[in-house]
């Protein structure tokens, strides 16, 4: 009941504020112009110095200027709105219009999206992108009208690896009787399981205080957690494991989709992979700070880490989930196939 009346009341929040727009704006693409704009509303929950919020922000602004004043791309980041849940469920609802959301998130309503959420998916950073910029992804990501969104872009969140207050995570059973904080996702908790660690799901801003009270043993993350949140003050053993690779998901309603003319679909787009391949450029350049910065706060980084062990351990789980989603293995044949092609 709570949970509900929540949600309703942040929905009542968000109607409020989107409202006090401009009476000026049109419905659709076709009828916009710079006097009259369609305006596409955009919800996240990013700060405004994140770097993927920069994206964003880009994106909006080649918008605007692609269409010479047409389409407008109005954001309301920092969690004005709600959280990403919360967010995602106003884009279902056809409140807001564009969100950035966890890739992981989407699977509610395409289990293709589990995929994401799976250890050791995509063998490196490049393989990831490869596989991510790849035609064959592009059409999965615009394959999901029917439920509800499209997929314009993805922005990398990283590699997740495991930090711990003092010791070093070089092969699974390093994380037997460890408890470590996970995000919750079925995925995630189940490859804890699985690697023989103790999951335990809690918000990311609780994080630091669990660590210096010993509540948990670490996290996994990536490098910019040790910076960015201070996690690197009481956790100082990081092990580059890199298990996941989450990308973020930038997706527009089907709804709004709709209302664009196909010229304009593609401008979205074409804006939309132009803030992708400036945001891999930034992400680099944050993780390189992260750890120089880790460093200067006594933070070890272990590198020595068997990663073969780990994927072989993680497997099972892989298995698993491509033989319960026929999505999921659609979408791992994608990737395979990506990284055959380079």
């Amino acid at each position: 009941m709570k949970k509900t009346v929540s949600s309703l009341l942040t929905a009542a929040l968000a109607w409020s504020v989107l409202t006090g727009c401009s009476a000026e704006e049109v419905d659709s693409s076709a009828e916009a112009t710079q006097e009259n704009p369609m305006v596409l509303r955009l919800a996240h929950n990013l700060n405004d110095t994140h770097v993927t919020s920069q994206a964003l922000t880009a994106f909006a602004e080649e918008v605007t200027q692609s269409s010479d004043g047409r389409i407008v791309v109005d954001i309301y980041a920092n969690g004005q709105l709600g959280s990403e849940t919360q967010v995602l469920g106003q884009l279902t609802q056809g409140i807001i219009d564009m969100t950035r959301v966890s890739s992981p998130g989407l699977a509610d309503y395409d289990q293709g999206y589990e995929t994401f959420g799976l250890p050791y998916v995509f063998g490196n950073e490049e393989e990831y992108y490869q596989a991510m910029d790849s035609p064959e992804m592009q059409e999965y990501f615009q394959s999901t009208e029917d439920e509800g969104f499209v997929g314009l872009t993805y922005y990398t969140s990283g590699a997740r690896s495991f930090y711990t207050a003092d010791t070093p995570i070089r092969e699974p059973e390093d994380l037997s009787g460890l408890k470590i904080r996970v995000q919750d996702m079925r995925s995630q908790t189940e490859l804890l399981d699985t690697l023989g660690g103790t999951p335990v799901v809690m918000a990311f801003g609780d994080i630091y205080t669990a660590l210096q009270t010993g509540m948990i043993d670490g996290a996994e993350s990536n490098e910019t957690a040790l910076t960015q949140s201070n996690h690197g003050e009481v956790a100082k053993v990081f092990s580059v494991s890199e298990h996941t690779r989450i990308p973020d998901m930038l997706v527009i309603s089907a709804d709004a989709w709709e209302r664009l003319s196909p010229e304009d679909q593609q401008l979205l787009v074409d804006a939309a992979a132009e803030s992708t391949e400036s945001h891999k450029v930034a992400w680099a350049e944050s993780i390189d700070e992260a750890i120089a910065k880790a460093k200067e706060m006594g933070v070890t980084f272990i590198t020595d880490v068997d990663i073969e062990a780990f994927q072989r351990e993680a497997q099972p789980l892989v298995d698993e989930y491509a033989a319960e989603y026929p999505e999921v293995a659609e979408l791992l044949q994608v990737i395979e196939s990506a990284g055959e092609a380079k």
